[in-house]
């Protein structure tokens, strides 16, 4: 079945010139031709946004941020961009990845076998272990505030969809119907990274829309690229924890009802002591204030 519609490719690059380039080369391959790839340049320093200018103006059109306006403020450019221009469909695409040539062929079917469908995700490998599912779509539990990846690290052979419609779609690869978003908005820009893309599917489905799998539509992560840098106390940065545990208590306060929501937060509360609790017996004193920092505000500030 070939589907004929105008899509966004969104790619928001921080300082990723290599795993950027070869998501751009990997996109090049692609069977259906119908889209456009816009590549948000987010205030990188390093001159990356520059030279992926310089190699891939003529395929590609090219926006760029003064600031790093993180995730959710980099791909809301583009998809007011993308707004703008009419297009069908935005593709939220991390720059992490590669795609199979026939990935967008075979999400955008999805669509014309579910009307009710404003979200689609692919199934997600990772990049060095290509047989085993980084992400197959999630979960919500109410109950406990919690999103769960399902299929994580599971081997793709061995790993049987029940049921294709999901709770919610990862970002990393995500493709929305333009009156999805016309009808729920865009991308909640408080969150800035992590947990972003839960808050977006519930809202989704709080409108009515469905998501869904599209299982035979490959891509390959490579799985926290542009936040894994060499830090003094590991591979991830402090900022990245302290994200974390602040916008998954914004999830629990806007998500979760009733008494729910507090026997939700005395769970995360706890799972979070944990988390101090080994980063102070690891001296790794940066990423044990950003999870304080992340509990203080995530319960407090104002959203």
């Amino acid at each position: 079945m070939e589907i004929k519609y105008s899509t966004a490719i969104l790619i928001v690059n921080w300082g990723s010139y290599d795993y950027t380039r070869s998501c751009l080369i990997s996109l090049s391959h692609c069977l259906n031709k119908d889209f456009q790839i816009i590549v948000i340049d987010n205030g990188s320093s390093d001159g990356s946004g520059q030279r992926l200018f310089d190699e891939f103006q003529q395929t590609c059109t090219f926006l760029f941020s003064d600031i790093n306006l993180g995730f959710t403020g980099g791909n809301n450019l583009g998809i007011k961009w993308a707004l703008e221009r009419d297009f069908d469909f935005v593709l939220l695409l991390n720059n992490d990845t590669e795609v199979n040539p026939d990935f967008l062929t075979l999400m955008l079917e999805e669509f014309a076998l579910n009307p009710k469908l404003g979200v689609v995700q692919s199934m997600i490998l990772f990049m060095d272990e290509p047989n085993k599912i980084w992400s197959a779509g999630g979960k919500w539990i109410p109950s406990l505030g919690r999103a769960i990846t399902l299929g994580d690290r599971v081997l793709l052979k061995d790993y049987v969809v029940q049921n294709k419609v999901l709770d919610w779609a990862t970002g990393c690869c995500l493709l929305i119907t333009r009156q999805t978003l016309e009808q729920v908005g865009m991308l909640n820009e408080q969150y800035f990274a992590y947990f972003e893309d839960v808050e977006w599917s519930l809202r989704c489905r709080d409108k009515g829309y469905e998501i869904a799998l599209a299982e035979k539509a490959i891509i390959y992560h490579v799985a926290g690229g542009s936040s894994k840098k060499e830090h003094a106390e590991g591979m991830l940065s402090p900022r990245v924890f302290y994200f974390h545990v602040r916008n998954q208590f914004f999830l629990v306060r806007q998500q979760v009802k009733g008494l729910w929501k507090i026997a939700a937060i005395s769970y995360h509360l706890l799972r979070f002591s944990a988390w101090a609790v080994y980063f102070t017996g690891r001296f790794r004193f940066k990423k044990l204030k950003s999870v304080l920092r992340g509990i203080i505000e995530g319960l407090s500030k104002p959203i």
